[in-house]
């Protein structure tokens, strides 16, 4: 691929745009408050330079690794681009890390300065966190840090003169990106600027994007799905970024930006339906979508009140989300495209293409990717965002990379005579049950489509047979706290379990569907970063249970 050469990296695009559009807003914050800052491209670019005269003033080691924890804000971008600009390493940490885990970042990466971003204790880490940073760390507080005894971003900045950037040679090291860990220790991936910049470069031949669109950043920052369909994309095209303030801001945030563009993943197209169908309940939808004269109008109606009546294509990732709720967004008008990467390619991978999108698929390899079914179907592919490898662990590296330089993803999968290819699987998350027969569980999740279930975990190693874990959507649960009927509940569940089972091979059906009582979040350690639930955490939690469950002998269980 040929790379624009004014655009070799992130940072190479700050200050193209700052010099063509200086003028033009570039990020958008909104604050508690209620305050909204509008940030140019000419301000950002003066920002970065003055924090990176400042990064320079400490005489830190040559390219040193230097932390950023917060929850995604302006600021935290600006940071990123700070880091590049005094020839430094940029190594982004969870917010919803616990303490343990960022203490072992931030030792494993030898960061040399942390910067603290967005955090307030409530929806992430910051009070388990606070008490593992080493006290000998330099921290830089960006608005919004809990800290107010360390040297703050604005201060800094007001009293620093703009430093020349060191524009980076594209194949140097920019990024650590810290797996999110759904089993051990997280691994340290290693980017350079040209493997970050490829998803973009990549994504101008599959469609068309401009400086007039307009993305919402709100997943975090941290992992590599948002830094490269949102951070990547605004700074290579020019467009306008806008931030969530909270979770119970959320839909006024989506209203100010009326994002073109917008990024998701299954667990939040899933919330956004059941919000849907709490209001519009889906018998009524079919109705209403089959009146000529009034489908049209509601449908808008629909798209409106989710803030994404403007936009053009929507794109989800990071896991499956079944064909069921894709068709149901596309009957509204929203062309929901499955996309498909990896930490260790910077997300670039497989995308479906717009107009010729294929359900049930991620779609065929992007422009420049080579993809193959490995041993036991394991996929493996090659792209232009492929890392430099683990950071200081080579043999995870030759482990998980091939002679010929394809990089062995974990998924199981088929690819289909269009070269498009269907995700199967996780090979770990294969499991036998006490007949000796292997379940792949993440087919038969994805048939199980109550639209009361928010998400859902097969679980039963050494059973005689798998069995469903159902999470139930908030509305639901608030809807049984108040007196809605159990009964009605319970019936409709084990037609959903008859309906998939119907499906199944014998030693697939499912046992009996649970619906669990504690809620799966990040806080619990139950989800990932990008909520995808921690299989092994799950099953380790609830296989003391699992004995019992099997001895109601009952199609639907209760946890409460």
């Amino acid at each position: 691929m040929a790379v624009d050469l004014e655009k070799q990296s992130s940072l190479h695009c700050l200050y193209y745009w700052a010099n063509k559009n200086p003028d033009n807003v570039y990020l958008t914050q909104p604050f508690p408050d209620g305050r909204v800052e509008d940030i140019t491209w000419s301000q950002a670019a003066d920002q970065v330079s003055r924090m990176a005269a400042h990064l320079n003033s400490l005489a830190l080691p040559e390219r040193s690794n230097i932390g950023i924890l917060g929850k995604n804000s302006a600021h935290w971008i600006l940071a990123d681009l700070a880091i590049w600009a005094a020839g430094h390493v940029s190594v982004p940490l969870y917010p919803t890390l616990n303490g343990d885990t960022a203490a072992y970042i931030l030792e494993h990466s030898e960061a040399k300065l942390l910067f603290l971003g967005k955090l307030d204790g409530t929806a992430d880490g910051w009070n388990d966190i606070k008490g593992h940073i080493p006290p000998e760390l330099p921290m830089i507080s960006l608005p919004m840090s809990p800290r107010d005894d360390t040297p703050k971003w604005l201060d800094i900045i007001a009293g620093c003169e703009p430093a020349e950037p060191k524009l980076p040679d594209p194949d140097a090291l920019a990024t650590i990106v810290y797996t999110s860990g759904s089993t051990g220790r997280p691994k340290g991936v290693m980017h350079s600027f040209r493997t970050m910049i490829s998803v973009a470069d990549g994504l101008q031949q599959l469609f068309p994007v401009s400086s007039d669109e307009r993305m919402l950043s709100y997943l975090p920052l941290a992992h590599v799905a948002e830094r490269a369909a949102v951070e990547t994309q605004s700074l290579y095209y020019g467009f306008h970024l806008y931030f969530a303030n909270s979770l119970d801001t959320f839909q006024e945030d989506l209203q100010r930006a009326r994002p073109t563009l917008f990024f998701s993943v299954p667990r939040l197209w899933m919330k956004f339906y059941l919000g849907v169908n709490a209001k519009l309940p889906p018998k009524k939808q079919k109705v209403l979508f089959n009146i000529p004269i009034l489908k049209s109008v509601v449908k808008k109606k629909v798209l409106k009140q989710l803030g994404l009546d403007h936009c053009r294509a929507a794109l989800t990732g990071a896991a499956p989300l079944s064909g069921e709720i894709i068709a149901w967004y596309r009957g509204l008008g929203l062309e929901l495209l499955e996309v498909y990467g990896m930490s260790e390619n910077f997300g670039y991978s497989h995308a479906n293409r717009p107009g010729q999108a294929k359900v049930g698929t991620v779609g065929m390899a992007n422009p420049g990717v080579e993809h193959r079914l490995g041993e036991g179907d394991e996929v493996e592919v090659k792209s232009p965002g492929q890392m430099l490898g683990y950071y200081k662990n080579e043999e995870k590296t030759r482990e998980d990379v091939t002679d010929d330089g394809f990089l062995k993803t974990g998924d199981m999968g088929e690819i289909d005579g269009d070269g498009c290819l269907r995700i199967t699987g996780r090979v770990k998350d294969l499991f036998k049950t006490s007949k000796g027969k292997y379940v792949v569980p993440v087919p038969i999740e994805n048939r199980f489509n109550h639209p009361k279930a928010e998400v859902v975990c097969v679980a039963g190693a050494n059973q005689p047979q798998p069995c469903l874990m159902v999470l139930l959507s908030d509305e639901a649960r608030e809807a049984l706290e108040t007196g809605g009927s159990r009964a009605e509940l319970e019936q409709e569940l084990a037609q959903e379990l008859e309906a998939v089972n119907a499906e199944c091979e014998a030693h697939e059906k499912l046992a009996f569907v649970v619906v669990v009582k504690e809620p799966w979040t990040m806080e619990n350690g139950m989800l990932t970063p990008t909520m995808k639930i921690k299989r092994n955490v799950i099953e380790d939690y609830y296989n003391r249970k699992m004995d019992e469950w099997f001895g109601q002998k009952t199609k639907v269980v209760w946890e409460f």
